[in-house]
């Protein structure tokens, strides 16, 4: 069902088209510079794992920037680069059978105009055990110090396919490969995840103790500069014994930065003001409820605007505002229509305010907002309007500070990391940043983070449907970023990828 009340006004990307600036060298001067790709190896998370559209898929791993990297490595003596197998997934859908949460693929619906799970196709791989270390280490979901948990595969289905024994962990078997060059762009979900879910979790800053962590908290940021050097570094973990890092032996590489949430779809695409006036308006009992809020809430609340071509706030819960329920239920009990109501309505708005553009409403909520909660009770029950938007569903200026700080953070100890092993940093916070106003790619074509807003904008969104995965085209820009980072660092010369050879948003005519 088409969401009424949504409006979800997304600005089409009108760059003119510009003329390519290829820095390719010509074929005989490719050089690997001071890099050895004999061996290369990249640990990481769903980034590195080739995630896109909501799940990994046979297509999806294909295009992962570390297997668009090996192509180039290729052409300077780079050896063989294998990856997880998917070829069960014959019609390239995606998906963990019989694990919850591990979906198919998405997929735009032409007559929606919106994302849906593909409907057609097998229905998910299985979890028989390849037990095979691959080039390409990056597990979906996984943080920081996931990376060096024994057994890690009893808590993520992703490496339970692969890991090589029931002990194993993921960067034992990437150190297996005894690589010669490597790629590591892990810690987005040490903050990721927390953002994700709305910040339900706790931000664990000052408590380096993981194993009291939930899966949505936010990583402690000295307790992911530890992890982190012993990635890099190696060295003897107090719980899980010694560890190789990645540079332990000399290899060289490239390390990445986290990007920042606010530069992702997933968080930008549905605004704050998402309530049409055209919508609202017709709606007596909400235009009555707001009246009545404005009245008793001290400016928190406002009265809906009625008129046309203007859009309301969503309504959301903050809760870190004082309680006013015992304001709001005096009050109510004083007024014949909403008496009844009144110990209700001070529990459902105690904490609600309207949403600003300091908020974040989360991509999920768009198929949310203006539909009934079956918690509530009509009229007071429509998402966003008159039943307040839920923790999950919004980042409320504390929590996006909290990310910001965790993410400062981060990068501050990856890139001294990395500076004090003379790794490259490939800053991808800076990256994904730039692609809200534009990044020239290097066939000259201006690439934006907009969502898919249809008609002659989507051949330029460098993101996959589910808002936090680049597509295949997003990750050969990556890719390029990559390479970049390679020949200045290590005196290479690689050839860049032409992104418009790559897929980019997937339409098909009907679910």
């Amino acid at each position: 069902m088409k969401n009424k009340f949504i409006y979800l006004a997304i600005l089409a990307a009108g760059f003119a088209s510009c003329e390519p600036e290829f820095e390719n060298p010509v074929a005989q001067d490719y050089s690997a510079g001071d890099a050895d790709f004999s061996t290369y190896v990249a640990v990481g998370n769903s980034l590195t794992a080739g995630y896109m559209d909501g799940t990994v898929s046979r297509g999806s791993q294909v295009n992962s920037f570390p297997n668009l990297l090996a192509q180039q490595f290729a052409l300077v003596g780079g050896g063989e680069f294998t990856q997880p197998s998917f070829a069960e997934d014959v019609d390239n859908v995606g998906g963990i059978l019989g694990v919850s949460g591990f979906n198919k693929r998405l997929v735009i619906d032409a007559l929606e105009g919106r994302p849906e799970i593909i409907s057609t196709g097998n229905i998910g791989v299985t979890l028989t055990p390849q037990a095979t270390a691959y080039n390409n280490m990056g597990v979906p979901g996984a943080k920081s110090f996931h990376l060096l948990i024994p057994g890690y595969g009893s808590l993520n289905p992703y490496y339970a396919r692969h890991a090589t024994s029931p002990t194993a962990t993921v960067l034992g078997d990437a150190m297996s490969k005894n690589p010669t060059f490597f790629t590591n762009w892990i810690g987005a979900n040490d903050v990721l995840s927390y953002a994700t879910s709305g910040g339900i979790g706790v931000d664990r800053t000052g408590n380096p103790n993981i194993a009291a962590y939930g899966i949505n908290d936010i990583t402690d940021p000295q307790a992911f500069a530890f992890h982190y050097n012993l990635i890099i570094n190696g060295g003897v973990h107090p719980n899980f014994g010694t560890v190789t890092g990645l540079a332990q032996n000399g290899a060289k590489g490239v390390v990445a930065t986290v990007p920042s949430v606010t530069s992702i779809p997933y968080f930008t695409t549905v605004p704050y003001n998402a309530l049409p006036a055209e919508a609202t308006a017709t709606n007596a009992s909400a235009l009555q409820l707001y009246g009545f809020l404005a009245q008793v809430t001290g400016g928190r609340i406002s009265p809906l605007s009625t008129a046309p071509g203007t859009k309301n706030p969503v309504l959301i819960l903050d809760e870190t505002l004082s309680d006013l329920s015992g304001t709001i239920s005096g009050a109510a009990s004083t007024i014949p229509t909403l008496a009844p109501f009144a110990t209700a309505l001070g529990q459902l708005y105690g904490r609600a305010r309207q949403a600003t553009s300091n908020d974040l409403i989360l991509l999920p909520a768009s198929s949310k907002i203006g539909q009934p909660n079956p918690l509530g009770t009509a009229p007071f029950n429509v998402n966003g309007v008159t039943f307040p938007l839920q923790d999950g569903d919004v980042l409320i200026p504390s929590e996006k500070t909290a990310i910001a700080n965790a993410t400062a953070a981060y990068n501050a100890s990856i890139i001294s990391i990395a500076n004090a092993n003379d790794l490259a940093v490939a800053d991808m916070n800076v990256i994904l940043t730039q692609l809200v106003s534009g990044l020239r790619a290097e066939n000259g074509t201006l690439y934006t983070a907009n969502y898919f807003s249809g008609g002659t904008s989507e051949f330029k969104v460098l993101f996959s449907l589910d808002g936090v995965h680049p597509n295949a085209r997003g990750y050969s820009v990556i890719a390029n970023e990559v390479i970049k980072v390679i020949n200045s660092h290590y005196n290479a010369r690689l050839p860049f990828l032409n992104p418009s050879n790559f897929p980019g948003i997937n339409i098909v005519p009907t679910n």
